[in-house]
C-alpha cells in the first residue's frame, strides 16, 4: 500500500444560490475590489493508503458521493497525489 493525499473540492452547482459568496462579494466590492463573480467551496484533504492512485481516487470519490457532497446541489472534483 502507498500513502496518498486526496483533495476533494465541493462547490455549489451553477444556478444554486450561494448566500455566503454573495455576502462576501458585496463586502469585497465595498472595499474597492472589482469582481466578476465569487463562489464558495469546501475543500477536504484526505490522507489514505491505497494500492495505486486510481484506487485512492475511487475511494475519495465514494466518500464525496456518500457524505461530502449532496449530488442534488453540489459538484465535486477529486485530485490525488502521492503523500510525501
Amino acid at each position: 500500500m502507498t500513502a496518498y493525499t486526496a483533495t476533494v473540492t465541493v462547490r455549489l452547482k451553477h444556478g444554486v444560490l450561494d448566500p455566503e459568496a454573495e455576502t462576501t462579494k458585496r463586502a469585497l466590492e465595498r472595499l474597492g475590489f472589482e469582481l466578476g463573480g465569487l463562489r464558495s467551496t469546501d475543500r477536504y484533504e484526505i490522507d489514505l493508503d491505497a494500492a495505486d492512485a486510481d484506487a485512492a481516487e475511487e475511494r475519495a470519490a465514494e466518500m464525496a458521493d456518500r457524505l461530502l457532497a449532496n449530488p442534488t446541489i453540489h459538484d465535486y472534483e477529486v485530485e490525488v497525489e502521492e503523500a510525501e
